[in-house]
């Protein structure tokens, strides 16, 4: 019998401006989002991923402390307690973008996993951080992330993160599947004239070169008062073939659903026998400083 999960990946428009009060914003996004995860578990979707900083805009335009309002403990926070129960009712995994505070003053881009019971599994830590892009200023935010590359063994098989940035570094991407990782989600918040060209380049490459799937997931829209650009959404799947198999739209909220044979990832492996032919003797200049 194929080995067929049906997965799913949200992206979601900002509910409220920006200068609407954070605790307003972030209700009303979560709000939105247990209505989007209810119809991705009608359509039979076992695992599910949102976009970076679901809750949130992608605040990193700007600097205000007020953003620090988001932030919360895993797993003891509202949010992870919330999906963790959510999980359990829909028997889902769910990965879980979330603004984390580890103590007061120490804060990370982090992505929760929670199995299909509805058990809290672990967390990743965003570990590249951009400072110079315009716009982008998410070192004054967040830590780069402190706990490698961590593979989740879920229900529906072997899960890894890779959040937003980190995508344009092929060497987390290998150690997530030398890890043993069958998908990879990468939640994001990017927007056109700076990556989307990229978009559709490097993840199917880093599905390709490592053999799994690969869930991407950007927000759509325009957010104010910023405007530091169209987040250009256009969520997607792709296969260890690097052949998308399905894709949201451009500007709308939308549930991307998709059959995924997790039998192609043992198919293309005999295939391409990257890891096997791998000379990591060869690599040394990759890590040296």
């Amino acid at each position: 019998m194929p080995r067929i999960v049906r997965a799913a990946l949200i992206q979601a428009t900002l509910s409220e401006p920006g200068t609407a009060p954070v605790a307003k914003i972030k209700q009303s996004m979560i709000d939105k989002h247990v209505a989007m995860i209810a119809k991705a578990a009608d359509q039979g979707a076992q695992v599910l991923c949102m976009q970076e900083l679901f809750y949130g805009p992608y605040f990193c335009a700007e600097q205000q402390t007020k953003w620090y309002d988001l932030t919360e403990r895993i797993p003891d926070g509202p949010t992870t307690k919330l999906m963790c129960e959510l999980a359990k009712k829909h028997k889902m995994v769910i990965v879980v973008p979330i603004y984390e505070e580890e103590i007061t003053g120490v804060y990370y881009n982090t992505a929760s996993v929670i199995d299909a019971d509805g058990k809290y599994l672990g967390k990743f830590r965003k570990i590249h951080i951009p400072q110079v892009l315009p716009g982008f200023w998410e070192k004054y935010y967040f830590k780069p992330g402190n706990l490698g590359y961590p593979i989740f063994d879920t229900a529906i098989g072997k899960v890894g993160v890779y959040i937003c940035y980190d995508r344009h570094f092929p060497e987390g991407a290998r150690c997530l599947g030398l890890g043993g990782a069958e998908i990879i989600f990468n939640p994001s918040a990017t927007v056109a004239g700076l990556s989307e060209y990229l978009w559709k380049l490097e993840q199917p490459a880093h599905a390709v070169a490592n053999g799994y799937f690969v869930g991407a997931i950007n927000r759509p829209g325009i957010e104010e008062p910023w405007r530091i650009g169209e987040f250009y959404g256009q969520s997607y799947f792709c296969n260890p073939r690097g052949q998308i198999v399905a894709e949201a739209s451009r500007d709308k909220d939308e549930i991307v659903v998709a059959d995924l044979d997790f039998d192609m990832i043992r198919e293309v492996r005999n295939t391409w026998q990257f890891y096997r032919d791998r000379r990591p003797e060869t690599y040394g200049a990759i890590t040296a400083p």
